[in-house]
């Protein structure tokens, strides 16, 4: 495991490397949901393939990375995610990105094919939300803070089972320590964002994976995305909410190595 910080302008950005530290290898990079640092990852890494070159990063206002004033672009935050991978020397990745981690992943796709061979778009879609949902969420946390939102988002993100167990009180943690300008500045990207149009001109090869229950990016909203793209796949992991890597991470794993194996990422 090596640990990079990369400054772009007066951003610095934290990445990770795991597995083979050798950027020949083959190379997924993960990109996360909102509210969450690189660890929501964490029960995936150990279930993949051997020989893997695995870079995670936080994007700017989340985890170890700074967070400048809000609101963010989704322009500065594809660009972040770009400089990692130059600076890290991504190419020809499989890119698996979840949520706003799953636009992020949209938008580098369009602008950079070089850095991304294969997309997995998770638990996201090429447009999320209407601006008013996301001005509320700014104001609410504004006024209150994450903690006035954090039960709503865990209503979202996890099905009932997992909601009632401790296994919840880790991502709840998470949530409520995400800076108030880095989740405000994301809701800001996300509001601003409809990538239908630049997504139904990729080519590349593509895997969606939704969760049954998940309350943020219903499976119908990720098809919805997923079939612009010609010659797609698209998958349901049951019984998952918004982050079925973390409530079901063998089967989100087991996707994840087959579409690797059919695109000849690994053999």
């Amino acid at each position: 495991m090596s640990e990079h910080f990369i400054q772009r302008g007066d951003v610095t950005l934290y990445a990770r490397v795991d597995g083979v530290d050798d950027p020949a290898a083959p190379t997924v990079v993960f990109a996360n949901s909102l509210g969450t640092n690189l660890h929501l990852w964490d029960a995936v890494l150990p279930l993949l393939p051997e020989g893997l070159r695995i870079v995670r990063m936080d994007k700017r206002g989340h985890g170890k990375s700074s967070a400048p004033d809000a609101p963010y672009t989704m322009g500065a935050l594809i660009s972040d995610t770009e400089a990692v991978c130059d600076a890290l020397s991504v190419r020809d990745a499989m890119f698996v990105g979840l949520s706003i981690g799953g636009m992020i992943a949209q938008g580098l796709a369009v602008k950079r094919l070089d850095i991304i061979r294969t997309l997995v778009l998770s638990n996201t879609a090429a447009k999320i939300g209407m601006p008013k949902l996301w001005q509320d969420r700014i104001d609410t946390v504004r006024a209150k803070g994450l903690e006035a939102l954090v039960d709503g988002i865990m209503q979202k993100w996890f099905t009932r089972d997992f909601r009632n167990s401790p296994a919840v009180t880790p991502w709840r943690d998470m949530v409520c320590a995400t800076s108030v300008e880095g989740y405000c500045g994301c809701c800001a990207a996300i509001s601003g964002t409809d990538f239908y149009t630049p997504t139904s001109g990729l080519r590349c090869p593509t895997l969606g994976i939704a969760g049954s229950d998940d309350g943020s990016t219903p499976a119908d909203l990720v098809r919805e995305t997923i079939d612009v793209i010609p010659g797609s796949k698209f998958e349901i992991i049951r019984k998952a909410g918004h982050l079925p890597c973390v409530e079901k991470p063998e089967e989100y794993t087991a996707l994840l190595t087959q579409f690797m194996k059919d695109t000849g990422h690994i053999s």
